[in-house]
């Protein structure tokens, strides 16, 4: 899947989920689905909780979270 395709899956509408990111304009939020990868559920459990979504929904989430990080800068304190 393309890239591009990738951040077409992710919405931002100020009248669903208060213009908090979104998966394809569903109530599911970028949010949710990081912590619930962080919290330890596999793809395949989230898959399984979401039935609306898909796989690319997971892979699209990575990928807009890794475009937000892209340009961070750290600086260490002295």
């Amino acid at each position: 899947m393309q890239t591009e395709d990738l951040q077409k899956r992710i919405t931002v509408d100020p009248d669903v989920m208060v213009g908090k990111p979104t998966i394809r304009g569903l109530r599911i939020t970028v949010e949710q689905i990081l912590k619930a990868l962080a919290g330890g559920l596999t793809v395949e459990e989230i898959l399984e909780d979401y039935p609306e979504l898909e796989k690319e929904d997971i892979k699209a989430v990575l990928f807009y979270v890794s475009e937000l990080v892209t340009d961070e800068q750290v600086f260490a304190l002295k």
